[in-house]
């Protein structure tokens, strides 16, 4: 992500169009209607962003390998985001970049997230949440994955114990913290 610190998650049409007006290169669109895919990734490309896409919170579409490839074939995401091994397979298969969205919670979810990624070979990990430094290099140093830390992530101090950690980038929809860290 071209050493790009934070990944705006993009929640609303107002957030993007506050990112739209930014530096960043790359975001996240979350919570967004199925109607609403092909005009947003048209005006996303407009103005030279790349879009990833988190599949699971798309409303209307059932997050599943046939949506991947919908999503593939008609969006053309630059990337796509999911916790389901089948929407990072098919998003693989299909050449579009794949984040592997995992929930630690403890030492068990820790493990079958590692055997997750073994499976699915995922291009990136996005852990949840972001603010345990520890699962961060632990997962990295496991996995071999770059890392991006996202959930709970709420201040200045928080984003650099991440990226410290080990993070590539730290996904927030928190709009401060976009400003503060603009390129």
């Amino acid at each position: 992500m071209n050493g790009q610190r934070i990944l705006p998650a993009v929640r609303s049409m107002k957030d993007f169009d506050k990112l739209i007006k930014m530096n960043y290169e790359y975001g996240v669109f979350l919570d967004i209607h199925i109607g609403m895919l092909k005009s947003v990734y048209t005006y996303a490309n407009e103005h030279g962003k790349k879009m990833f896409l988190h599949v699971d919170l798309i409303q209307g579409l059932k997050s599943d390998e046939y949506a991947t490839e919908f999503l593939c074939q008609l969006v053309k995401p630059y990337g796509l985001i999911s916790t389901k091994s089948s929407v990072i397979t098919k998003a693989k298969q299909k050449g579009v970049i794949a984040i592997q969205r995992t929930f630690i919670i403890d030492s068990n979810a820790f493990e079958r997230s590692v055997q997750l990624v073994e499976k699915t070979n995922p291009d990136y990990i996005e852990v949840l949440p972001g603010v345990v430094p520890k699962v961060i290099s632990q997962l990295h140093e496991r996995t071999g994955k770059d890392i991006i830390a996202g959930g709970l992530i709420e201040n200045e101090t928080e984003v650099e114990a991440a990226l410290a950690a080990g993070a590539v980038a730290v996904t927030t929809s928190n709009v401060e913290l976009w400003r503060y860290f603009a390129p």
